[in-house]
């Protein structure tokens, strides 16, 4: 059975699960000290085409938490929308690990715009009030939508003239470098980001995620707070491996293009409906649409997607790398019997 939950629910691709396999041949260095994390790391430097300082985690709440707090001193904070994976869906672990403190506002479209920042910056050098440090940003962002690289390149410019850093959580980043036809280095390095949360696990990985630092002195502790964080792991290789063949064989590309076109197919099959209103201007492999109530609640079991407002019948679809247009098929054929 293929799923609409999201695009973790898929497997892992076969050259990644080769990977691993091979990385379990012999012994190697402990805590990331291995050739393969060695070759990663570089592989990741020619990739943005800049010195970046590479530390590899577990989980993207990890790569988040700890670049995030790497920086960030108790009485700073970072900024972000309402949305943001950070605010939502990490049950509280940035403020309990950092004891800083998240300043979100309302997303206009789903991407933090710079006029609702400037709220947060009213006291600068007021000892009662936190002072912001950090703008984070996700790409793609959580409600589906992408920042074009002129609006990364100009939030990162209004950070830095204010004195503070730009983090971009970039678990779907591969899909929006496709759907935007641009590199990481040109969305990335380019634009300005100081600190990238790298993933893959959305993207045909099996777990692992890459803290990525464009500035070597913000994060010159990361290797701390790395080990604090519970992410400094015996068997680093496992990891660090993946993203060997993951960029080297361009498997990203790979993943994110099937995903994003199956994306695509499912927003046109799902306009054939009468009971599914597509909302429009997706570009990605995240697809939101209101649903009747009966066919919704009906096909959870055997599809299975997130229902994002019960109010307004409002559903999540996410194709995967692995999703085939059969998949989406029957899907649509489910629906369509139950008009």
């Amino acid at each position: 059975m293929k799923m609409f939950k999201s695009d973790n629910v898929s497997g892992v691709h076969p050259k990644i699960l080769n990977a691993i396999q091979e990385a379990n041949i012999g012994h190697e260095s402990p805590y990331g000290a291995d050739t393969y994390s060695k070759r990663a790391i570089d592989i990741i430097k020619d990739l943005f085409q800049k010195d970046v300082d590479v530390y590899f985690t577990l989980l993207g709440t990890a790569a988040n938490v700890i670049g995030l707090s790497g920086i960030l001193r108790p009485f700073e904070a970072v900024i972000c929308t309402e949305t943001a994976h950070i605010n939502t869906d990490e049950c509280g672990t940035f403020e309990n690990f950092s004891g800083s403190k998240i300043l979100y506002t309302p997303e206009d479209d789903g991407k933090l715009k710079i006029e609702n920042i400037k709220k947060f910056l009213t006291h600068p050098d007021d000892e009662h009030r936190v002072q912001p440090r950090i703008i984070s940003i996700s790409q793609t962002t959580e409600t589906g939508t992408l920042y074009s690289v002129e609006e990364i390149k100009e939030i990162a410019d209004f950070a830095h003239s204010n004195n503070m850093y730009l983090h971009l959580d970039g678990a779907r980043l591969a899909n929006a470098i496709i759907a935007l036809d641009s590199s990481f280095k040109e969305m990335i390095a380019d634009t300005g980001v100081d600190l990238l949360s790298f993933g893959g696990t959305k993207n045909g990985m099996m777990i692992g995620e890459a803290i990525v630092s464009f500035n070597k002195e913000i994060s010159k502790n990361f290797k701390y707070y790395r080990k604090q964080g519970m992410q400094l792991l015996s068997k680093m290789r496992f990891v660090s491996c993946q993203f060997i063949p993951y960029l080297e064989d361009g498997v990203w590309r790979e993943c994110a293009t099937n995903a994003n076109e199956m994306g695509s197919y499912l927003k046109e099959r799902l306009r054939e409906c009468k009971s599914v209103k597509v909302q429009e201007g997706f570009k990605t492999n995240m697809i939101f649409a209101n649903m009747d109530k009966k066919i919704m609640d009906n096909l959870q079991d055997e599809f299975g997607f997130y229902i994002i407002d019960e109010k307004t019948n409002l559903v999540r679809l996410v194709t995967s790398f692995d999703t085939e247009k059969e998949d989406i098929d029957k899907f649509i054929k489910a629906i369509k019997e139950m008009e």
